[in-house]
């Protein structure tokens, strides 16, 4: 067994003691771990996935999960960046609670830019819809009920509500019109 499969096999049981009951870690295979943040009501989950010889070379830092799609690009290159100058100094040590930790210090920091940006889009939003709520609704035509009879009478559909006859008939000579002629 290598070295830094020992260093992967001595941290996993290292992280499976610390965050024993904690809801917020989930391990979801041998070599790549969860962790949701949680700040009011935003959060996230930074997913830290183990290359074959971590913790010689850092490992890579996914935030393209179905839960964080409200995240702001401007907030996940955030802590991004926060996780990648972190790991930069821990490259050859067991490193992936130090990561979490890293952030649980900085989640506030982080998701108070979220929370900023999102109050500003929320704001436009509801000019948006207070601009086109104000167009009064279009009053139908009241018609008369001789208006009504004549319109009726000039539809397709009589007094009677029968189609006159052949209503639907195709007209033969535009349908053959149409397709192209094959000699047999």
């Amino acid at each position: 067994m290598s070295d830094d499969a020992e260093q992967q096999a001595e941290e996993i049981e290292v992280l499976k003691s610390i965050y024993e009951g904690d809801e917020n870690f989930k391990q979801v295979d041998a070599k790549s771990y969860q962790y949701k943040y949680i700040e009011g009501d935003k959060s996230f989950i930074l997913e830290i996935l183990w290359g074959p010889t971590y913790p010689t070379e850092k490992p890579s830092f996914n935030l393209e999960i179905f839960y964080n799609q409200s995240l702001l690009p401007s907030v996940k290159d955030k802590i991004l960046s926060i996780v990648n100058a972190e790991a930069d100094q821990w490259v050859g040590c067991a490193m992936t609670y130090t990561l979490f930790e890293c952030l649980k210090e900085k989640v506030s920091e982080i998701l108070a830019e979220q929370m900023e940006e999102a109050v500003v889009a929320r704001v436009e939003k509801i000019a948006i819809t207070e601009q086109t709520e104000s167009k009064k609704p279009e009053k139908k035509e009241q018609m008369s009920k001789a208006q009504k009879r004549r319109a009726w009478d000039r539809a397709e559909i009589g007094r009677a509500g029968e189609r006159p006859r052949g209503w639907d008939w195709v007209d033969i000579v535009k349908h053959l019109s149409q397709a192209p002629h094959q000699p047999s």
